[in-house]
This record gives structure tokens, C-alpha cells and sequence, in this order.
């Protein structure tokens, strides 16, 4: 008599695991933005960097750094304040990898040089790293943001950025706790936010004190605390205070010159909806030794190029986590079948998928349209005129659709979607943070209707060049039309500033997929996107849309 055989079924009608994929070849929209914005000179190394991206190893990277969130450790083992945030592993062959590809420091390789200037498509390419690291892990780009970030920021004091530029223009990731000066690389975090101000960074309490004589470069004393200090384990922070003059930049080392800890006492770690294998902190300053960036009373001023060129970096990885959920979404769906048809055959799914798709093109194309004129602006004013004004409509707009379309992606998982094992549930809570973080929308408009009321011209360089890309589509030209007479109309637009911004975002977004993409994608979009209606679900657009030739494009089998 046979043994009775226990296997109760054998696993079938599932798709294999999402890795072993380009991110670079299989994304048509990625690559083809890259190339017209000035960088199709880095296509054969964002070709290496997308199969590394996507390889097997950098998914489980992924995993592990967020399965294992760090740790605070605020006391040695005999009392002693020690203040240091412990990580597993896994987070540090993130941070090696984002380091040596250059994702903190490659915009800025000319500065190793005097008298260089930047490479050509050196932000774009920077950029599209970015774009695919963020969907293996987004969690340590955190502190390589803000280590790009804090450049400009640190040149405002050249003695300082002196000091520290070939730290951080160093590709040899260095996690070691020691001082500045015995560091080979460094990262440099932010801290803004104080519990009774928020974004209101005027109302920062935290006060700076000259330690002696004060003035630029100087050191100072500060204390206060800091609601929310992202990468705590930053080896330097540039923070805002209150001086003698007014609120002010300064930059504050984690240890001091002679290897004493400045005392940041790390209150605790937030547990944070997703980000989890990035430390965020609440931080007590008790008298740390900080030195002044710039003159006292422009500490804003001083710190805003630092907050924009976040931005930039937050509709950017926005517009590449959107492309993970859309990616995962239809691999699954080319995978399982239902109904005795591939799920991506059935013609609802394929309508849902192809809609999503389009989003995903249009946020793409908007975030490197924005990340091309960076490249731009210091020489063409019709680029930095995009710039000032798209910047906080382009992360508006991108971070805001990212979390529905997450939520849609997942859907299309079923329940394998909903559970911890794969990227979608880790990615859903990921997806809010960007919207959140460097200003919410509400800032975003408000910046918005800043620049409108300072410089009107940028808005009319805008208005100009989507003109010219639109080609004449009589919808895009109504659209603009309406924007301008909103402009024009009395009152202003103090209560219309979200119609406004979604009008433009979407008008850009429009222009430029009708100048660039497929017909199929930009007659979805311009069909089905410009007249504003508040949409709850995708797969709803025109039934006419080429569901087949917009999923080829959006995942392409290479």
C-alpha cells in the first residue's frame, strides 16, 4: 500500500517575483525624457544602473532595510549620553550603493575642478537614478537628498564649503561616527520643523547665541529643540535659530572638533506610517555648537535653495514610485489568468492598467521637464523661469496623484497586493511622505501665488512655452485661456489657488505629452484629463483609448 501523499496543491496562476527586470530598458517614458532633456549621453550607464536597480539583490536590500528599522541608542552602557541611531546591514548597502553611483553628489562633480563648469545632463542623470533607487528602496534617500541639497547652501560660506565639499563629493560611503575633519565622506541632514511652528518656520524659538563676537562663520550656541529631524545619523545638519539678528542658517556637527559628542540628545525615533528604514527623530539642543552660514537675520533666504532643490528630488522620486505601482500592477496582470483570459487581456483590467499608465507618462514627463530646466536656468531664462514657477506646481501635483494610484496598483494585486510579503503594501505607505515632506499642498499654492505676485513674467514664460507645445490642440489652448483669466480676474487667487495649480499642472502635463508621446497616451490624457472632474477611481476614460499600444509602452519587454 502507497503512502498517502499530504501536498495539497501545487502553486499555479501566480506571477513570478517582480526583480530580474531593467528599470531603465523596460521604461520607454523614463528613457525617452532623459534623452531630450539633455543627458543621452549617461543612457549606457542608467542602462547598467536600471538591471542593477532591478536585479533580485536590490529588491531584498529593500526588504530587509525596512523589515529592520533602526534603532536609538541614547545611553552607553554606563550612562554615558550616546546618541547614536543603529541600523541593520541592509541600510548600508543602500546607502554604499546610492553613494557610489552618485546620488548625493554627481550634479556637482565640476565643483572638484575650479572654474568647471557642469557637465551636460549631470542633474537629468543624477536624477533618473534617483528615479529607479527610489523604487528598490526610498527610505535612505533621505540623507543623499539632502547631502546634494545642502550644496549650494554650504557655498554661501566659502571657508566651510571648503572644508566639506571634498567630503561630500566623495563616493566612498563612510558610516563612521567621528568628527568632521577624520571623516573621508559625509551626509548633511536638515532641521527646520519645531512642534508650535510647523511650516511656519518664522515662529522657530530655537535661539542662537554668539559664542564669540558672531558674524559669518562664526560659532554660536544654540538652544531649543526640533519636532522632526529626518537621518538623525547625519554626520551635520544645517538648522534655522533665532539670533541676535533675526532667524538664521547654521550648520551643526554631530561631534565637535575634539571627538565630544555635541549635545543633539535624540528624544526618540517616530514611528512613522511608512519610510521605515530611514530614522526620523525629535531632538532636544542643549547647547550645541553650531557655526553661522551667511549673514544673521538670512536664514531663510540662505536655506531655500537647500528646500528646492528637495523638491525637485520629491516629485522626481514621486513620479518613479508611481512607475513601481504601475509596473508591479501589469506584471502581475501579464502573469495570472481569470475568466480563461491573462488578466491584462480582460478589457476592464486592460482599461484600468492603460489609464494608470498615462498618469504615470504624464508625471514623468512633467518631473523631468522640471529636472531639465535646473540644467537650464543658469544660462536660458525661459528655463529658469520653469523653474521658479513649476517647481512647487510639478511636486503639487506628482506627490498628490502618487498614493491614489498606489492604492489602484495594489487593487489590481488582489490580496497579494495587501500583504507585508510583497513591494505594493510597502510602497502604499511609502507613497504619501513626498507630499509631506518640504511642503504640504496648501504650501505648495502658496509658493505658487508668491511667485505670481513677484514676478508675473515667469508666469507669462510658462504661459508662452506651453503654448508652443501644445501644437495648436485647441483643448490645451482652452484650458491655458482659463488660467489666464483666472489670473486676470479681480480678487485674485487666495481662495482658487488649488484650481489654479491642478489647472497648470495638468495643461503641462498635456502640452508636453502631446509634443512627445504617443498619440495614444496623449489623446487619453488630453481627453480625459484637462476638464478637471474630480475623478475616485481609474478606468474610466474614453472607452476609445489604445488600451494594448499604451501597455506597451508603459512596460516594455526588454
Amino acid at each position: 500500500m502507497s503512502e498517502p501523499s499530504f501536498v495539497t496543491h501545487e502553486v499555479t496562476n501566480q506571477s513570478p517575483p517582480f526583480e530580474g527586470l531593467n528599470l531603465f530598458m523596460t521604461d520607454a517614458a523614463l528613457g525617452e525624457a532623459v534623452a531630450r532633456e539633455g543627458a543621452a549621453d549617461a543612457v549606457p550607464d542608467l542602462t547598467e544602473f536600471g538591471a542593477l536597480m532591478g536585479g533580485a539583490e536590490s529588491f531584498e536590500t529593500g526588504r530587509l532595510a525596512n523589515e529592520h528599522p533602526p534603532r536609538l541608542r541614547r545611553y552607553d552602557q554606563k550612562g554615558f549620553p550616546a546618541d547614536i541611531v543603529e541600523f541593520h546591514p541592509a541600510y548600508h548597502q543602500a546607502m554604499t550603493r546610492s553613494f557610489e553611483a552618485g546620488l548625493h553628489c554627481s550634479a556637482w562633480d565640476h565643483l572638484k575642478t575650479p572654474g568647471r563648469p557642469p557637465a551636460r545632463g549631470a542633474q537629468v542623470a543624477r536624477l533618473a537614478r534617483l528615479y529607479m533607487t527610489t523604487q528598490a528602496e526610498p527610505g535612505h534617500l533621505c540623507p543623499v537628498t539632502m547631502t546634494n541639497a545642502a550644496v549650494p547652501t554650504l557655498a554661501k560660506q566659502p571657508e566651510i564649503a571648503e572644508t566639506l565639499l571634498p567630503k561630500i563629493l566623495s563616493r566612498a560611503y563612510d558610516r563612521s561616527f567621528r568628527p568632521l575633519h577624520e571623516k573621508t565622506a559625509i551626509t548633511v541632514g536638515m532641521g527646520m520643523t519645531e512642534k508650535q511652528g510647523g511650516t511656519d518656520v518664522r515662529a522657530n524659538t530655537t535661539r542662537a547665541a554668539p559664542i564669540d563676537g558672531g558674524g559669518p562663520g562664526a560659532a554660536y550656541r544654540l538652544v531649543g529643540h526640533k519636532w522632526f529631524l529626518s537621518a538623525p545619523m547625519c554626520d551635520a545638519f544645517l538648522m534655522l535659530a533665532q539670533a541676535p539678528g533675526g532667524l538664521s542658517c547654521f550648520l551643526v556637527p554631530r561631534l565637535l572638533p575634539d571627538g565630544s559628542v555635541n549635545p543633539l540628545r535624540l528624544q526618540r525615533l517616530k514611528e512613522k506610517l511608512g519610510n521605515r528604514s530611514n530614522a526620523s527623530s525629535e531632538v532636544e539642543l542643549e547647547g550645541v555648537e553650531g557655526r553661522l552660514i551667511g549673514e544673521e537675520g538670512r536664514g531663510i533666504a540662505n536655506i531655500i535653495e537647500m528646500v528646492t532643490l528637495t523638491r525637485l528630488d520629491c516629485a522626481v522620486a514621486s513620479a518613479g514610485q508611481m512607475r513601481l505601482a504601475l509596473a508591479l500592477a501589469i506584471h502581475h496582470c501579464r502573469h495570472r489568468s481569470v475568466f480563461q483570459k491573462r488578466l491584462a487581456d480582460q478589457p476592464l483590467m486592460a482599461q484600468v492598467l492603460a489609464d494608470m499608465a498615462v498618469d504615470v507618462e504624464a508625471a514623468t514627463a512633467l518631473a523631468f521637464r522640471l529636472a531639465g530646466s535646473f540644467e537650464r536656468a543658469g544660462h536660458d531664462e525661459e528655463a529658469a523661469a520653469w523653474r521658479r514657477l513649476m517647481t512647487p506646481v510639478t511636486k503639487y501635483w506628482v506627490c498628490k496623484m502618487a498614493p491614489a494610484l498606489g492604492y489602484e496598483a495594489m487593487e489590481c494585486l488582489g490580496g497579494n497586493g495587501y500583504v507585508e510579503e510583497g513591494l505594493a503594501a510597502r510602497l502604499y505607505r511609502e507613497l504619501p511622505l513626498n507630499a509631506i515632506w518640504e511642503g504640504s499642498g496648501n504650501v505648495m499654492c502658496l509658493d505658487v501665488l508668491r511667485v505670481l505676485s513677484q514676478d508675473p513674467a515667469a508666469a507669462e514664460s510658462v504661459m508662452a512655452s506651453l503654448e508652443d507645445l501644445a501644437g495648436g490642440d485647441r483643448r490645451i489652448e482652452a484650458l491655458l485661456n482659463d488660467l489666464k483669466e483666472m489670473l486676470r480676474a479681480p480678487g485674485g487667487l487666495e481662495t482658487r489657488g488649488r484650481q489654479f495649480v491642478e489647472g497648470l499642472a495638468r495643461t503641462a502635463a498635456a502640452a508636453l505629452l502631446r509634443r512627445h508621446a504617443s498619440p495614444a497616451v496623449a489623446d487619453t490624457f488630453v481627453g480625459s484629463r484637462l476638464r478637471g472632474e474630480f475623478r475616485h477611481t481609474y478606468g474610466a476614460g474614453p472607452a476609445a483609448a489604445d488600451c494594448r499600444k499604451i501597455l506597451e509602452r508603459a512596460l516594455t519587454p526588454k
